[in-house]
């Protein structure tokens, strides 16, 4: 997938790499000098500028684009920058403070796919927001460690099986299932896994490719 990072600070810093250790391509919109160098050096295609304008996107191929996350200290420029994403049929993540009231949030909420709150969520519900698919990673645990969430898949070895006895590399341990549609809850040891299902893994990083295969089938 193909996402546009508004932002190149502490939330946007972290997504973007989450994001491209995943294989994702990424593109980061900024406009202070010295965050573009550090996107720049980081390896990242980067486009200097307002993220809250139509010009600074010129360059972008939008009708590539996957989805758009608004990641800057700005609620303007990131509700700026997830119209233009909207317009240009993206996904929207929308950055927004804690400390905002309910009825801003709702002004903003209405017209984008998610509103994310750094302060709780932090890169890796920009992240969670942005994929909005079957595979989500919600966070790092540490550099090796990751809390995911998979979607069992049709042709999948796991349905029929007990939560207990899903067959999974051995650094991964399942924490939280939900049925399709519905809330992901801790499981008790004998539910058993229906195709649809959803499920929290939490895994090594370098076996999140293993566990995707063994649920999505």
């Amino acid at each position: 997938m193909k996402f546009v990072i508004v932002g190149y600070g502490r939330v946007g810093i972290r997504t973007a790499r989450i994001l491209r250790e995943e294989g994702h391509e990424v593109i980061v919109v900024e406009n202070d000098p010295e965050k573009v160098d550090r996107a720049q050096s980081d390896g990242f295609q980067v486009v200097e500028g307002d993220g809250g304008e139509d010009e600074t996107f010129e360059p972008i191929e939008m009708e590539t684009i996957d989805a758009v996350a608004g990641l800057t200290g700005d609620l303007n420029v990131n509700f700026a920058a997830c119209m233009i994403g909207k317009h240009n049929g993206a996904r929207t993540v929308l950055r927004i403070d804690e400390d905002y009231r309910q009825d801003i949030y709702q002004k903003y909420a209405d017209d984008v796919d998610e509103v994310i709150y750094p302060e709780r969520l932090g890169a890796a519900g920009a992240k969670t927001a942005l994929l909005g698919g079957d595979f989500n990673v919600l966070s790092d645990l540490t550099e090796q460690l990751q809390l995911s969430v998979f979607t069992i898949g049709d042709g999948s070895a796991a349905v029929g099986s007990r939560v207990s006895d899903v067959d999974l590399p051995e650094s991964a341990r399942i924490y939280a299932h939900g049925r399709e549609h519905e809330s992901l809850t801790i499981p008790l040891p004998g539910t058993t896994i229906e195709s649809g299902d959803q499920v929290a893994v939490i895994v090594e990083t370098e076996s999140v490719g293993d566990v995707k295969t063994a649920l999505a089938g």
